[in-house]
């Protein structure tokens, strides 16, 4: 009888051997990893919300009137997140922002100009179209010669250049674009393609 009364008198002490092991294994070095990986992951500051952050104007070219950094027709503009913000730079490394650094760089479209002023190819139109100076500007001497020799086609082809050119569809011959002042009336085409984002018609 003495036997089995010291198996139930010990079975108390070693369930709590067995629990103060599993505790401290929970706690130990495994237990912290697994909590950390566990945890969430600090955002990158690109993730961050609108009001998050704000980003600086590019500083722009007198002569192109487009960004001083543009290139392939991609500009930077250096983005600050708010104050007590934490997030990932643009190095990759967690910072604690105070409101004065930079922590991401913001993607803006900028266009390739090669001297062509929009200003002066109108203003050449609307009044010596007749002689086709502004199809000399633009480098379709082909045309402005046809133009000069034809009085700007009776006056029909002055007309239908001052439309094409005022509308930006008629621009340089090299394909770049006209110089606009930045913050001015710029033309932005659309255009649909097979990537494009098509919403599904309900009708009633």
């Amino acid at each position: 009888m003495a036997a089995p009364e010291a198996a139930a008198a010990a079975a108390p002490g070693l369930l709590g051997v067995l629990w103060l092991v599993s505790v401290t294994v929970s706690a130990g070095p495994w237990g912290a990893e697994a909590a950390a990986a566990g945890g969430d992951e600090t955002d990158k500051c690109e993730d961050l919300r609108v009001g998050q952050y704000f980003c600086k104007d590019p500083e722009i070219n007198e002569a192109t009137q487009e960004p001083v950094n543009c290139t392939n027709y991609t500009a930077h503009a250096s983005c600050y997140p708010a104050p007590n913000i934490t997030c990932k730079d643009f190095s990759g490394n967690e910072t604690h922002f105070t409101g004065n650094e930079v922590g991401f760089f913001k993607t803006i479209p900028c266009r390739n100009v090669n001297g062509y002023s929009y200003r002066v190819a109108v203003a050449l139109s609307l009044f010596l179209g007749w002689l086709g100076a502004d199809r000399f500007y633009l480098g379709y001497p082909a045309l402005g010669l046809l133009k000069f020799c034809t009085v700007g086609f009776c006056g029909i082809g002055s007309l239908i250049d001052f439309i094409l050119i005022s509308m930006q569809i008629v621009g340089p011959s090299d394909g770049t674009s006209y110089i606009i002042d930045y913050y001015g009336t710029r033309l932005t085409r659309l255009s649909i393609t097979n990537e494009t984002f098509r919403k599904t018609q309900k009708y009633p």
